[in-house]
């Protein structure tokens, strides 16, 4: 099904298109699916002069095998003490994982980033990220940086020993918004100064004219929304305060 694992006819249709000389894009859209499964199943399997449907299916259930022989048990999820359903938990992670590779995080980076977020300190090392995932320490590093660029999560040290810890918390997308808006009001500025180079006149300059219009009201959006909710926050928080009994 769409959004699931390839199937034997899945692979039979890829191998049709592939002979009808389509596109990855158009492969995908008549099974439903993303040109980069296409791709990535048509590059692991021979490539498109050499994928045949009932090897690429047999090779695929074969490195499933593999894999599975060689992960150990996955480790227990730890009792937060709430009364949760494990597999509940899991399959929260999972679909939150998935979320976020739709969105075009590379899964490593997606798998710890739900890893940090579903947990209730938001606060977890790199030894901890290894142990909970089963990766490598390198693999945990690549996320961890990608992810901070992205101001998707902070470091601080941890009191009393030389080690990192890395942190989510309320305002995880507060950051990553910052970050977007960085990016996208330098945008405006190059586009704005494309329109000058290419002359507002022509196409092309209209072109840029009419993107550096366009990003320039996303950021002032962008701006307006982070201060609504930084109001929100505030006043949320002087209500609680508000609330605690007198002292006498």
């Amino acid at each position: 099904m769409p959004g699931g694992r390839l199937t034997s006819e899945d692979r039979q249709h890829i191998a049709t298109g592939l002979a009808e000389g389509l596109g990855y894009t158009e492969i995908g859209q008549r099974l439903g699916r993303p040109a980069s499964t296409i791709m990535r199943e048509v590059t692991r399997n021979g490539g498109p002069d050499d994928y045949g449907a009932d090897r690429a299916h047999e090779a695929t259930r074969h490195r499933a095998r593999r894999r599975k022989q060689a992960q150990p048990p996955a480790p227990p999820v730890p009792d937060s003490g709430h009364g949760r359903d494990p597999q509940a938990v899991q399959d929260l992670t999972e679909s939150y994982t998935a979320l976020l590779v739709q969105q075009g995080m590379p899964r490593m980076t997606a798998r710890v980033l739900a890893c940090l977020c579903i947990t209730d300190s938001g606060t977890l090392t790199a030894a901890d990220l290894v142990q909970r995932l089963r990766v490598s320490p390198a693999s945990v590093s690549h996320a961890v940086t990608f992810l901070e660029q992205q101001g998707l999560l902070r470091r601080e040290r941890v009191p009393g020993v030389r080690r990192e810890r890395y942190v989510v918390d309320d305002e995880v997308w507060l950051r990553s918004t910052l970050a977007a808006l960085q990016m996208n009001d330098a945008l405006v500025a190059a586009s704005q100064r494309a329109a000058e180079i290419l002359g507002v006149a022509t196409p092309a300059g209209a072109r840029f004219e009419s993107s550096a219009e366009f990003l320039l009201l996303v950021s002032e959006s962008l701006q307006k929304v982070m201060e609504q909710w930084r109001q929100s926050r505030a006043a949320r928080s002087a209500g609680v305060t508000g609330t605690n009994p007198p002292t006498t």
